[in-house]
């Protein structure tokens, strides 16, 4: 557990405002920018991730940008593994730092922790959706049950998803979800940080991700997903799943116009962004709002 006297969490939306904040932060303080984003982390997606500019990565230090390879999925096990020693590092140097992002579950391992499961092989996961085809629930939910009692318990009728990661956790791990669960601990000790979610209201957002998908065509993103289509990289990667990428690459196939692309990713930009802000004013009520 990490023990850090200047650090802020700066977590909302995609297109609120927050990169910019961070960098007035660290402007002022001196503070070290870690990224808390999932897609911000990739090389491949600088563009369509609206990860930091070269020229604003100038202004101050960025961690954890730009670091993974496309191919390479990152859970946020990894991403904690991956922090953990940093803040530390940077706490040792008597850094400020201010974790910014728009992944909820990054900053949920950092305030409340969260299971480091190991990952489950797609294989496992299809034997799991057989078995309760096979079985059927209530027999399904029986023999669950004498492997973690406590997940089948807690598990609603008809969570169909819950029910097979749970078994399909228990499978290749030998061990419980309900067991792997139990050993969460947060990554910050409360009282050691500072809050903050950016918050505009729904209008101004949607207006600012409809911008942005404007401003990441001319910035080339069409480039950027040509580059990725050409790999041939598996579609359930996390990469792959990325905003922009797969409607983008539609047009390039010859599927759909440009227009009818940028309308797609305007839209899905905008569901990304509305469920975000669900998930924040949900999770974090507490934290302090910033409405830019």
């Amino acid at each position: 557990m990490t023990d850090h006297p200047h650090i802020t969490l700066l977590a909302g939306p995609t297109a609120s405002g927050k990169s910019a904040l961070a960098l007035d932060i660290a402007g002022r303080t001196g503070a070290v920018i870690v990224n808390a984003d999932s897609q911000q982390l990739y090389a491949d997606l600088r563009i369509l991730s609206a990860r930091p500019s070269e020229e604003d990565e100038a202004l101050a230090e960025h961690r954890l940008y730009g670091v993974a390879d496309a191919a390479d999925a990152w859970s946020v096990g990894r991403w904690t593994r991956a922090v953990t020693p940093l803040l530390d590092q940077l706490c040792a140097e008597g850094r400020s730092v201010v974790i910014v992002g728009g992944t909820g579950l990054y900053f949920t391992a950092l305030t409340r922790g969260i299971a480091d499961i190991p990952e489950v092989p797609v294989r496992a996961r299809e034997m799991a959706d057989e078995q309760i085809d096979f079985l059927g629930e209530e027999e399904y939910r029986r023999r669950l049950a004498e492997m973690d009692p406590k997940a089948e318990a807690a598990i609603a009728p008809g969570d169909r998803q819950r029910l097979t990661r749970a078994w399909a956790v228990a499978e290749t791990t030998g061990r419980a979800l309900s067991d792997w669960q139990a050993e969460t601990r947060p990554i910050l000790k409360p009282g050691t940080y500072d809050r903050l979610v950016t918050e505009p209201d729904r209008e101004r957002l949607y207006t600012n991700c409809d911008r942005r998908v404007t401003l990441m065509v001319e910035s080339g993103a069409l480039d950027e997903v040509r580059a990725l289509a050409a790999r041939r990289l598996k579609p359930d990667l996390p990469a792959m799943k990325a905003v922009g990428v797969r409607d983008f690459a539609a047009h390039l196939a010859g599927k759909v116009s440009l227009k009818d692309a940028m309308d797609a990713v305007r839209q899905a930009t905008r569901n990304y962004a509305k469920r975000q802000l669900t998930w924040f004013r949900n999770q974090t009520p507490d934290w302090d709002r910033v409405r830019p």
